[in-house]
């Protein structure tokens, strides 16, 4: 599959150093990336921290790009920004880059771990019972 071959010649030249700026599909990480215009910008993981947004092989089938929300030892624990109820699961092995910004449709790159940006995933997080109906709203404007 060409998804999978570009995938993973992302991996390979992200584990020799080079940042590479791959775009994303999907609603799973509204309202922070969105899929289908914006891109990420990889690079190689130093230590995975909670918070993190990586891209991982997850449940042994595929990969995603997803926030990490818990670390226990080896076991790295992921959630889609825009998931209502979905964890994904996965080693620390597994987690093959870290996004370190978003690029937008007009190409302006976001650092995705700014104090402002920190704090609004903190909120998103914390509006994870109403996450549904906000998400709604979102997807209809």
């Amino acid at each position: 599959m060409a998804c999978d071959n570009i995938i993973e010649e992302t991996i390979r030249l992200v584990n020799e150093g080079v940042t590479v700026t791959l775009p994303v599909t999907g609603w799973s990480m509204l309202p922070f990336i969105v899929g289908e215009r914006d891109c990420v910008v990889l690079q190689k993981p130093a230590q995975t921290k909670v918070g993190d947004v990586v891209l991982a092989w997850v449940d042994d089938c595929k990969y995603v790009v997803h926030r990490v929300v818990r670390i226990d030892g080896e076991d790295v624990f992921l959630m889609g920004d825009g998931n209502l109820i979905a964890i994904e699961h996965c080693s620390a092995a597994d987690v093959k880059a870290v996004a370190t910004h978003v690029v937008d449709s007009s190409a302006k790159k976001h650092y995705l771990y700014g104090r402002w940006r920190r704090l609004a995933v903190k909120l998103w997080y914390w509006l994870l019972p109403i996450r549904k109906y906000l998400l709604a709203i979102y997807k209809r404007l």
